[in-house]
C-alpha cells in the first residue's frame, strides 16, 4: 500500500500538533511516521476527530499518546473493517442458555434419586418450574450485556451482540455472557462509557430482583447439610436482608458483637449453625448472583469492566495496581478457593488494558464523577466469600 509523501502528511498533523520532531517508521511493522510535540487545540477529542476525519481518505489512522510526558502522534495504517457477524451462533447459544439455567432454577418436589443420571432426569423432567429463576437471571444479564452492545453502536464501535454461555447442572446454569468489541475504541472516554453501561444496567434490574425475592423468601434454622451452601454476603445484600427482615442475617444462634460480623463478612466463619438465615427464593437468588456477577465484572484488572473503569482514570498508572489485586484474591481464597482460579485467569489474562486510540484525551468531570460511583457499587456488590458450605 502506498501512503503519501512525508511532508505532506505533516503538513495535515500541523493543523492540529505543533511538530517539534520527526521520525519515520516501517509501515509493515504498523508504524508511518512519528510526530513529537504538543497539540494546539486543548480540546484534545475535538482535534483527534479533526485528524481522523482527514487522514481518512489516506487510509491511515492516527494514534494519540504521551511518552515521558510528551504528546506523540503515530500516522499507522487502517484495520479493515470488521466483517459482520453470524448473529444465528448468539441466537443458538441463547436458547440453549435458557434451558440450561431453567434447568438449574428447576424445583424438585418429593424424594431426589440419589444417583447422578436419576438427579439429571429428574430435572429435566421438572425444567418448566425454573422459569422464574431463569427469566429473572437472564433479564439481569442481558440488561448487562446489552448496556455494553447499546452504547458500542451509540459510540459507533463496533461489538458483536451478546455471547451466552450455557453451563448445564451448575448452580447458575450459565458461566454468564460477553459481548466481543470488533474495533478500538476511540478514546478513554467511549472505552468508560462502555464498559460501565453494563453494570450499571445490571444493577437497576439486579436490585429491584433481589427485594423482590427476598419478600418471597423465608426465615429458617441454618442446620448442617452436606450438599448444602450458604450465599455470600456483600454489604447491599446484608442492606437488603435487613430491610426485609429486620435483622443482620445470617444471625448466630447467640448474640455476638461487631468483630464477630468483620470476621464472618470476610472468612465466612465460622459457619452460625442453629442460627437464622434466609431460605432463598430462586427469584432471590437469581437477584444475588446478578450481584455476584457485577462485582466479578467490576475487579479492577484487565478487560474486565473495572479493568477498563481504572485504566480510563489513571492510564498507565492503573496497572500498578495489578500485583496488589492479584495478591488480594490469593489471600482470599484460604476463605474461598474460587478466588485462586481467579487470580490465575487474571494474571494469565488480566494483564492487559484495552487502549483506545486516543490516549491523551481524558475523562471529563461528569465521567468522574461516574466514575467514583462506580467504585463505590464495586465496594457495595463485592463478596469476599460467595459460597460457604454447611458440611459440618
Amino acid at each position: 500500500m502506498t501512503f503519501p509523501e512525508t511532508e505532506i502528511l505533516t503538513n495535515i498533523v500541523s493543523r492540529v500538533f505543533r511538530v517539534e520532531d520527526v521520525t519515520l517508521g516501517e509501515p509493515q511493522k504498523g508504524t508511518i511516521v512519528r510526530y513529537r510535540g504538543q497539540l494546539l487545540d486543548e480540546d484534545s477529542a475535538a482535534a483527534y476527530d479533526r485528524l481522523a476525519d482527514t487522514l481518512k481518505q489516506y487510509n491511515i489512522t492516527p494514534l494519540f499518546r504521551i511518552e515521558q510526558g510528551r504528546q506523540v502522534i503515530y500516522l499507522t495504517p487502517s484495520r479493515p473493517e470488521p466483517k459482520e457477524s453470524n448473529a444465528l451462533t448468539n441466537v443458538v447459544l441463547f436458547v440453549l442458555t435458557v434451558f440450561s439455567v431453567m434447568l438449574a432454577g428447576a424445583e424438585v418436589k418429593g424424594p431426589i434419586p440419589s444417583d447422578l443420571l436419576g438427579q439429571m432426569l429428574i430435572l429435566v423432567k421438572n425444567i418448566f418450574t425454573g422459569w422464574p429463576f431463569a427469566l429473572s437471571l437472564l433479564g439481569i444479564l442481558l440488561a448487562h450485556e446489552f448496556g455494553h452492545y447499546l452504547m458500542s453502536r451509540y459510540h459507533k464501535t463496533p461489538a458483536t451482540l451478546p455471547y451466552f454461555i450455557p453451563f448445564p447442572f451448575s448452580p447458575l446454569g450459565t458461566m454468564g455472557a460477553a459481548i466481543i468489541m470488533r474495533s478500538i475504541p476511540k478514546n478513554k472516554r467511549i472505552l468508560f462509557d462502555i464498559g460501565v453501561a453494563g453494570p450499571l444496567a445490571g444493577m437497576v434490574v439486579a436490585v429491584p430482583v433481589l427485594f423482590l425475592g427476598l419478600y418471597l423468601s423465608s426465615l429458617g434454622t441454618v442446620e448442617p447439610n452436606p450438599n448444602g451452601f450458604i450465599e455470600g454476603n456483600s454489604l447491599l445484600y446484608l442492606f437488603a436482608k435487613f430491610v426485609v427482615f429486620g435483622q443482620l442475617l445470617p444471625s448466630p444462634a447467640a448474640p455476638q458483637g461487631f468483630l464477630y460480623w468483620v470476621q464472618y463478612f470476610f472468612t465466612g466463619q465460622p459457619v452460625p449453625f442453629g442460627g437464622t438465615d434466609v431460605f432463598i427464593h430462586p427469584v432471590a437468588f437469581a437477584g444475588w448472583a446478578g450481584i455476584l456477577v457485577t462485582a466479578l465484572n467490576l475487579i479492577p484488572a484487565g478487560t474486565l469492566d473495572g479493568g477498563h473503569v481504572i485504566y480510563s482514570l489513571f492510564g498507565d498508572k492503573a496497572k500498578k495496581a495489578f500485583p496488589f489485586i492479584v495478591a488480594l484474591l490469593v489471600a482470599l481464597g484460604f476463605f474461598w478457593s474460587g478466588w485462586w482460579l481467579w487470580a490465575v485467569l487474571l494474571f494469565w489474562l488480566g494483564r492487559v488494558n484495552a487502549e483506545p486510540l486516543d490516549q491523551i484525551t481524558t475523562l471529563d468531570p461528569a465521567r468522574r464523577g461516574v466514575a467514583a460511583l462506580v467504585i463505590v457499587i464495586f465496594l457495595l456488590v463485592f463478596m469476599p466469600v460467595p459460597f460457604m458450605t454447611l458440611a459440618q
